[in-house]
């Protein structure tokens, strides 16, 4: 299958004239938009006040711990002393400077918390700081609490009577509340539940005759927030340590006395702290004398204690005597000893049932006389029991008495043992105490002369660290006395001479160019928001197609739609006549049937192609008009003829019982031109034209006319117009301004595209030429009209109203 080429699409230059002349056409809208934003822009400053830029110059001392100045004496002493390590350097200062505490002093101090103005009727409010005869005030705590700033209506008389509204809000959620209240009488007192406002006069300002003022009373953290947006501190180099504050505000005196009270404030923090250092200092160094005092003056008693505490006279001496004591004693530990096991032994022996009838060890080496006469005594008895028993029985008296004294003596041997038991534990822990008394005088001969060493060292401390408090005590009474100011002003506060804003020049600028760019926008987002083509250069933006004839709108005639009549030069015979000459101008000798076709319906497809034929017939060319929208016949409503059954459609449905030129009427308006309407509407309208007798009948007609014009319909909507351009040597593609969607109208390059037809051309109808863009686009008109007498361009007979 054959690839159809692609037309190359120039490059589109950009038409500088175009854009300008689009834009200039609504020169008025420039001008007024210039205007009004101009007087908008002087109206808005007119309403701003003036704020004043005020800079001063501060030098920040550096500090320096081994320096010998006032300034740095405290903390040179604190730092000598180890208690702390400060570092004090210059961003550090600038960035107090700036801190929202120190600026919520200032406006505490100054009371900028609270602002008075005068209003007036035209133009911004003129601040009173220090000019108002009413001075307003609320205690920094009471307006800390403020949910919303307190706004004041005051009416002052010159018998200095007040009236004062005031509008205040409770909490976050409760609503605006309002209180009037009239004094005669100063300072006054107004109780509001928001909170107490006094107003007191101020007597070296003239009042007068029915004053107007404003108060306004915000939070003091709010208003230091403000000022601190508004204040700028910088170095002035790298090199040094001096700070350029510069602060904008309303008024110039209030700016200057923010920055000198700002560094006032400064310095007495900064001496604050630095006489916070100081005391403390004293009070430390005087808490430490007092201590060590008490300590140099009770050192000797602690010693001669500390000797009578430990019975001690010589170290040495007492040291060889205890070591002899402690031997005896260990001797007589180990004989005790001995002995406690020893009785340990026999209880445990006795104790036991297995031996009941058996004899006790005695001479095992015991001590005890008593207890060793008791077991020999038993051990006898038993003896004796065991000599009867070998003789008798257990059942003998004499055996049974014997075993009762045996049970006797056994339970006082047992006794005797447990009573020597415990004696020889009470002589235990009597020896024990004993020796452990020497022991520990042993032991403690090394920790006792140690902790006399200490005691000595301890004193000569005391005493150096006493010396030299004495001495930092002086030098510290010395640097409190003699505190410098940690900030120094080198250049007093200076207001510029002229407001930095608003500024005038640069808002009237913008003014002008918002003037400027505000309808040029509208223009332009206009044009992108059109979707319908208006004139010649959107058809030129959407296609490269041949543009042959431009129609006005015009009035619409009182029968049909014909507007060309012949032997006149109007405006609408001239445009037709351009539109003859440059198809006659596109077409060979022997190409003669030219096809006007449309997007969609209602773009005067008819109407163009019904004035064209008139005008060739006028030029003496034998011409037919063909009626081939065959499902919307339209020919008859053109040329206002009346309804007739026959037409091309029963031709072509019926060609060997229908005469072909017996179907074509005569024309009215002139000889050359014949009508061949549409017919009846078939049911089957694409077949029929797609038949081969519309070509025979074309040929024949050839034949016997100069042009054939086909008023087909719409080609973007039916494919019975693509059908019948196989006939065609040309189409003429009409679309209607203010009318013809551009994106339907792009279906003109797919038919440029395809190369179906030998000839392609469009034409523009109903132009509006009322419209600034298209009057100025045209050589057309009243003004720039040439012969065409009192009609022009939307005053003529242009047809605009064809729905067809």
């Amino acid at each position: 299958m054959e690839q159809i080429p692609q037309q190359e699409h120039k490059e589109e230059n950009i038409n500088l004239y175009e854009i300008l002349f689009k834009y200039l056409v609504y020169w008025h809208w420039f001008v007024a938009g210039v205007v009004v934003m101009l007087i908008g822009a002087w109206l808005w400053l007119r309403y701003q006040a003036p704020v004043y830029n005020v800079q001063a110059s501060v030098l920040i001392q550096e500090q320096d711990k081994r320096s010998n100045n006032a300034a740095a004496g405290p903390l040179a002493a604190m730092q000598d002393l180890g208690v702390f390590s400060m570092t004090n350097n210059f961003d550090n200062e600038v960035e107090i400077l700036r801190s929202r505490t120190l600026l919520k002093k200032v406006v505490t101090t100054l009371n900028l918390y609270t602002s008075i103005t005068r209003p007036r009727t035209f133009g911004h409010a003129v601040p009173l700081y220090k000019k108002s005869p009413v001075e307003v005030y609320m205690t920094p705590a009471e307006a800390d609490k403020l949910y919303a700033p307190m706004e004041l209506e005051m009416h002052l008389t010159t018998d200095k009577h007040l009236s004062v509204e005031a509008v205040y809000t409770v909490d976050a959620d409760a609503d605006e509340e309002t209180m009037k209240k009239d004094f005669d009488k100063f300072p006054a007192v107004m109780h509001t539940p928001a909170g107490i406002v006094t107003f007191m006069l101020n007597d070296s300002i003239p009042v007068e005759d029915n004053m107007e003022l404003d108060a306004v009373i915000n939070t003091p953290v709010a208003v230091a927030k403000s000022y601190g947006e508004h204040l700028t501190v910088e170095p002035s180099s790298k090199t040094t340590t001096i700070a350029r504050l510069a602060v904008q505000n309303t008024d110039r005196l209030r700016a200057m006395d923010f920055i000198t009270c700002l560094v006032a404030l400064y310095n007495q923090d900064a001496n604050d702290e630095k006489n916070e250092v100081a005391e403390k200092t004293a009070e430390f160094i005087e808490e430490r004398l007092g201590i060590i005092n008490e300590e140099l003056g009770t050192t000797e008693s602690r010693l001669a204690a500390f000797k009578q505490r430990s019975g001690l006279t010589d170290l040495v001496s007492d040291a060889q005597l205890a070591l002899q004591e402690n031997s005896k004693y260990e001797q007589q530990r180990v004989q005790n000893e001995t002995q406690i096991s020893l009785v340990r032994f026999l209880r445990d022996y006795i104790n036991n049932p297995a031996n009941q009838y058996q004899v006790i060890p005695s001479n095992v080496g015991l001590e005890d006389r008593v207890l060793s006469t008791a077991i020999d005594q038993y051990n006898a008895q038993l003896a004796e029991r065991k000599r009867l028993l070998l003789t008798s029985s257990e059942e003998n008296p004499a055996v049974v008495q014997l075993d009762a004294n045996l049970a006797a003596m056994h339970l006082s041997v047992q006794t005797t043992v447990e009573s020597v038991l415990r004696g020889l534990q009470i002589t235990k822990k009597d020896l024990d105490r004993q020796a452990s008394k020497f022991e520990g005088r042993i032991s403690r001969a090394p920790e006792q002369e140690k902790e006399f060493m200490s005691i000595s060292r301890q004193q000569e401390i005391k005493a150096t660290l006493y010396t030299m408090l004495l001495q930092k005590r002086e030098e510290n009474a010395i640097t409190l006395a003699a505190t410098a100011n940690n900030g120094r002003i080198i250049e007093e506060p200076l207001a510029d001479k002229y407001p930095v804003s608003p500024k005038k020049k640069l808002f009237y600028l913008a003014a002008f160019v918002l003037g400027l760019g505000i309808p040029f926008g509208c223009i332009y987002l206009a044009d992108l928001l059109k979707y319908k083509i208006e004139n010649r250069s959107d058809v030129e933006k959407l296609t490269d197609v041949p543009v042959v004839g431009e129609i006005p709108l015009g009035k619409k005639p009182e029968a049909g739609a014909i507007v060309v009549h012949e032997n006149r030069n109007e405006v609408m015979e001239e445009t037709f006549r351009a539109l003859r000459t440059n198809l006659l101008f596109m077409l060979k000798p022997e190409e003669r049937v030219i096809m006007f076709s449309s997007t969609m319906p209602g773009e005067g497809k008819s109407f163009v192609a019904g004035n064209l034929a008139v005008s060739l017939a006028y030029m003496g060319k034998k011409t037919l008009i063909m009626g081939m929208d065959i499902r919307k016949p339209g020919l008859n409503k053109v040329f206002n003829l009346s309804r007739r059954i026959h037409g091309i459609t029963s031709y072509l449905s019926d060609p060997e019982h229908t005469d072909l030129f017996d179907i074509i009427q005569q024309s009215d308006l002139s000889p050359n031109l014949d009508i061949l309407p549409g017919g009846p509407i078939p049911p089957n309208p694409t077949e029929l034209v797609a038949r081969r007798t519309l070509d025979e009948a074309i040929s024949r007609l050839k034949e016997k006319y100069d042009y054939i014009i086909l008023d087909t319909a719409p080609i973007g909507m039916v494919t019975d117009s693509s059908i019948i351009s196989r006939v065609a040597d040309m189409l003429v593609y009409v679309c209607r301004a203010d009318y013809t969607p551009k994106g339907g109208f792009s279906f003109i390059n797919t038919l440029r595209d395809e190369h179906k037809i030998p000839h392609l051309a469009t034409v523009i109808n109903s132009i509006d030429m009322s419209k600034r863009k298209n009057s100025y686009g045209y050589g057309y008109g009243q003004k720039y009209g040439y012969g065409y007498g009192k009609a022009g361009y939307g005053y003529g007979y242009g047809y605009g109203d064809e729905k067809k």
